[in-house]
C-alpha cells in the first residue's frame, strides 16, 4: 500500500514540456515550434502608393505576393479605364534620373525591397505602348548591322525566326556595336566595342576584335536591373541623351551603377530589348500572350494578336449615287474626307448647344481642344519628348501642345521610326473664318479636334497615322 501511494504521488506531478520540441519527432509532443508551422497560413497585406502623370497618387492595400500586372488591373478597375493591355507600372528614381518599366510578372514587394532609403523612388501608373512591340515587329528592333546569327543559321530569317532564336535555350543571336561606357569612379566616358552573348555583356580591349583573349567581362543581369536614363546629359554628363545602366539589386547608390550610352535611339532600343529577352526569355512571351488567351485563332504559334481587319484593306467609298463606288483618285478621296469632316463638325456644333441655337464655329474652335486628353497646353519641347518616350516609341504615339516660339500656333509631336518629330500647326484666316493646317493650307480644318481625327484616319503629310495619344491620367 505504501508503494502504491508513492507511485500515485509521482503521477500527480505536472509534466514538464519539452524545451526542444523541434528535436523530437513524436507526434504527441505538446509544444510545437513556430518555425515548423506553415508559412503561408495567411496572405499578408501591405500598402503601396502609386502616382500618375499629373502627380496625383493613390494608396492601395495589396497582398505581399501581388504582381505588377495585378496592380495595373486593380487600378484599371478602380478608375474605370479601358484595358488595352498597354498599362504599365513604372519605377522612377528621382535623384539619379533613372526609370524602368516593371515587368508584368515581377512582384511589387520584391521591387520595393531593393529601394535605398536615401533614394527617392516612386511607382507610376502609365501607358507603355512599346512594352511588347518587338513581338509584333522584331525587324524594326534589331537592325542588320547590330545582330549576328550562328554560322549554321541561314542569314535571311523570317519574322518569327528571329524571335524563336531569342527565346531558344540553345542558340542566341549576338548583338554588337559601339557604346560609351562611364569609367568606374571617374567622370570620363570611353567609347568601346561591346558584344552581348548568353553569358553576359563584354567589351573588346582591341578595336572590334572578338577573340576571347581580347574580350573583357562587363556585366551580367541575374542580380541587377536595367534602367533608362531620363535626364540625358544633366546628371551623369553622358555624351548623348540615349543612356541606360545596370543597377545591382542591393545597391549602395550611384557609385555601383554601370552606365552606358548609345549614339542614337535605335541602337539603345536594340540593346535594351535584347537584354530583356536574354534575362527573362519565355516569361516575356507568356506575359505578352496572356491577355489574348481564349481568343479564337490565337495560339502560341501565332505571334501577333488577332485583328478584325487589316489597315491595308481600308478603301475610300462614295455612297452618294444610286450605286456605291471605290474612290481610286487620292486627291478626290482627300477632298471627300475633308467635306465629310466639315459636315460632321457642323452637326456636332448643333448638338453641343443645349439652348437650341448653333454655336459659332470660330469661337468653338478656339477652345474646344483644351478638354481633349491629347492636348497638353504649355509644355516644353523637352517635356513633350519625355512624355512620348515614356509612352513608348511606337509609330503613331502623339500629343498636341502650344508652341513656345509662336504663341498663336500649335505643335504636333509624333513618334515614328524610333524617332520623335515635331510638326507645326498653323492657323489661317479666310473670309473671316479661322482654319488650322499642317500642309500650308492645302488641307484645312475648323478646329484641332477635326485635324486630329482626320490624321487618325489618313496619313496625309505625316509619316504615319495618329494612333495612340499621350494623356495625363488622374488617380
Amino acid at each position: 500500500n505504501r508503494r502504491k501511494k508513492k507511485d500515485d504521488s509521482i503521477l500527480e506531478i505536472p509534466s514538464i514540456p519539452n524545451p526542444f520540441p523541434e528535436l523530437c519527432c513524436s507526434p504527441f509532443a505538446s509544444v510545437l515550434s513556430a518555425s515548423l508551422l506553415p508559412k503561408a497560413t495567411s496572405r499578408k497585406k501591405q500598402v503601396i502608393k502609386v502616382y500618375s502623370e499629373d502627380d496625383t497618387s493613390r494608396a492601395l492595400e495589396v497582398p505581399s505576393d501581388i504582381t505588377a500586372r495585378d496592380v495595373c488591373q486593380l487600378l484599371i478597375l478602380k478608375n474605370h479605364y479601358i484595358d488595352d493591355h498597354s498599362w504599365t507600372l513604372f519605377e522612377q528614381l528621382t535623384h539619379t534620373g533613372l526609370g524602368r518599366a516593371i515587368e508584368d510578372h515581377e512582384l511589387v514587394m520584391e521591387v520595393q525591397s531593393n529601394w535605398v532609403m536615401e533614394e527617392e523612388t516612386k511607382l507610376y501608373f502609365r501607358k507603355n505602348y512599346a512594352k511588347y512591340e518587338f513581338f509584333k515587329n522584331p525587324l524594326n528592333f534589331f537592325p542588320d548591322h547590330m545582330i549576328s546569327f550562328p554560322s549554321e543559321t541561314n542569314a535571311a530569317l523570317s519574322h518569327s525566326g528571329i524571335l524563336q532564336m531569342f527565346l531558344s535555350s540553345s542558340t542566341y543571336p549576338e548583338i554588337h556595336g559601339y557604346l560609351h561606357a562611364k569609367e568606374q569612379g571617374k567622370k570620363s566616358w570611353k567609347k568601346l566595342y561591346f558584344l552581348l552573348r548568353r553569358s553576359g555583356l563584354y567589351f573588346s580591349t582591341k578595336g572590334t576584335s572578338k577573340e576571347p583573349r581580347h574580350l573583357q567581362f562587363f556585366c551580367e543581369f541575374s542580380n541587377s536591373d536595367m534602367y533608362m536614363s531620363l535626364t540625358g546629359k544633366k546628371i551623369s554628363g553622358a555624351p548623348t541623351n540615349y543612356g541606360f545602366c545596370f543597377k545591382p539589386n542591393k545597391s549602395g547608390g550611384a557609385r555601383d551603377l554601370k552606365q552606358l550610352c548609345a549614339d542614337d535611339e535605335q541602337s539603345r532600343t536594340c540593346w535594351m530589348t535584347a537584354i530583356r529577352l536574354l534575362k527573362y526569355g519565355m516569361q516575356l512571351y507568356q506575359n505578352y500572350m496572356q491577355p489574348y488567351h481564349g481568343r479564337s485563332g490565337c495560339s502560341p504559334l501565332n505571334l501577333t494578336p488577332m485583328r478584325s481587319i487589316s489597315e491595308n484593306s481600308l478603301v475610300a467609298m462614295d455612297f452618294s449615287g444610286h450605286r456605291s463606288r471605290i474612290i481610286e483618285n487620292p486627291t478626290e478621296a482627300l477632298s471627300v474626307a475633308v467635306e465629310e469632316g466639315l459636315a460632321w463638325r457642323r452637326r456636332g456644333c448643333l448638338r453641343l448647344n443645349s439652348h437650341g441655337s448653333p454655336i459659332a464655329m470660330s469661337n468653338m474652335g478656339m477652345s474646344i481642344h483644351r478638354s481633349q486628353p491629347w492636348f497638353h497646353h504649355k509644355i516644353s519641347r523637352e517635356e513633350a519628348q519625355r512624355l512620348i518616350l515614356q509612352h513608348g516609341l511606337v509609330d503613331g504615339v502623339f500629343l498636341v501642345r502650344d508652341s513656345q516660339s509662336n504663341p498663336k500656333t500649335f505643335v504636333l509631336t509624333l513618334s515614328h521610326g524610333l524617332k520623335i518629330k515635331h510638326f507645326q500647326i498653323v492657323p489661317l484666316e479666310d473670309d473671316g473664318k479661322l482654319f488650322y493646317t499642317l500642309d500650308d493650307g492645302h488641307t484645312r480644318f475648323t478646329d484641332l479636334i477635326q485635324l486630329v481625327e482626320f490624321y487618325q484616319l489618313n496619313k496625309g503629310v505625316l509619316p504615319c497615322k495618329l494612333k495612340h495619344y499621350c494623356a495625363r491620367i488622374a488617380l
